[in-house]
């Protein structure tokens, strides 16, 4: 196999979206390597597919807002349709606590461009979601733009096209190791076999720190599970539901393909760290919190069988790490997402490219998510709710 220029290590919408805007950009030679057999085994197909603009940090938003423009020319883009439904995001606050969080955040919001964001009473939060009991719920938070996507369109999308200007991607690469002399990457390796390369990039996901041991730079992203329950097929709440989320404890639920998906963000578990399957006790606890906040759903059982987890890729700061590795100046990190890879990937990839190409990126001021604040101990703010 020939040199790549660049290789990007990992084919899940990360990589995709870097290897898509790399190859927009004239980078003649591309190589996506990725452990699965096919597309859409890791994280990406795993994902429920909400999209949301309503974050607490300027980062996340300016991100949020530069995908939403890519989605909305993502079809014209690749071929392919994203998915994206503006179906809104509601946030539901249980205590004066909660409403000033969701209102501090909105601050942020509209400072960074999300206008349309707005506070919400009891009374509009009945009219945008009629199936909830409204026990305890004080407010909350409303952004119509927010909405759902569907991550394994997206996925087809950036990489059918790309493969069609030239990209090569190889499945069941599974990438072991990174060979360095100096400060440089100069090949990858895929157990015995030696792939040198010019430029890397680190996109693995939840499995991106294995491989930075030979690097001198200790990449700090951690997996942790999210488990998703499914309904049996149900026509028990409309279709564009908007995504609903209860602040205090972060259960939210939405609709997709027919049955209703309910998630419940625990505590990681003790053993293996990659372990992606429900525990049933889980299942138990997030489907009774489902039918006391939702009497639609009090008679609508669970699908064992359809249920799943996948895992995240953790940040310290619960923010994406994108730029060079410290000290390994021809090696890229995109990185700890912390849950929002699949909605921030068009915006990480367009960004990401522009670093490579240009030395720095252009269209957002991205020094928040610099792999060296670590070291440096300036992390990012992070907010319980968002």
């Amino acid at each position: 196999m020939s040199a790549p220029d660049v290789a990007i290590l990992g084919a899940g919408i990360m990589g995709a979206s870097v290897g898509w805007h790399l190859m927009r950009r004239g980078v003649k030679d591309v190589l996506l390597l990725d452990r699965s057999g096919s597309p859409g085994q890791g994280s990406t197909g795993r994902a429920t597919g909400g999209f949301r603009a309503q974050y607490a940090t300027s980062i996340n938003v300016r991100l949020s807002l530069l995908s939403r423009a890519k989605l909305l020319s993502f079809a014209e883009d690749t071929g392919v349709p994203p998915g994206y439904a503006p179906c809104g995001y509601l946030w539901l606050a249980g205590s004066p606590r909660d409403m000033a969080a969701l209102e501090g955040a909105r601050r942020v919001q509209h400072e960074a461009g999300l206008r349309e964001a707005v506070s919400v009473d009891t009374d509009e939060i009945r009219t945008l979601n009629p199936a909830l009991a409204l026990d305890g719920v004080v407010g909350g938070a409303w952004c119509p733009t927010d909405g759902f996507v569907r991550p394994c369109d997206m996925l087809a999308g950036y990489l059918r096209d790309a493969e069609r200007q030239g990209a090569r991607v190889r499945w069941g690469a599974e990438v072991t190791a990174l060979e360095c002399r100096t400060d440089r990457v100069v090949a990858v390796r895929l157990g015995n076999e030696r792939i040198p390369c010019g430029v890397v990039v680190n996109a693995l996901g939840a499995w991106a720190a294995a491989v930075m041991n030979q690097t001198g730079f200790d990449l700090p992203v951690t997996p942790l599970r999210r488990q998703v329950a499914a309904t049996v097929p149900t026509d028990a709440l409309p279709a564009a539901m908007p995504m609903t989320i209860f602040a205090e404890d972060g259960f939210h639920l939405r609709v997709r393909d027919g049955r209703v998906l309910l998630l419940w963000p625990t505590p990681g578990v003790a053993g293996n760290p990659f372990d992606g399957g429900v525990d049933d006790e889980w299942v138990r606890q997030v489907t009774a919190k489902a039918r006391s906040r939702v009497p639609a759903l009090r008679q609508v059982p669970v699908d064992a069988p359809a249920c799943w987890g996948g895992l995240y890729e953790m940040s310290p700061d619960k923010h994406a790490i994108l730029g060079p590795a410290p000290g390994v100046p021809n090696l890229y990190l995109i990185n700890g997402s912390s849950g929002h890879g699949v909605m921030h990937a068009p915006a990480l990839g367009h960004l990401l490219a522009e670093i490579v190409c240009d030395g720095s990126a252009s269209t957002l001021d991205v020094h928040a998510l610099r792999p060296g604040r670590f070291v440096e101990q300036d992390l990012n703010p992070v907010s319980e709710l968002l």
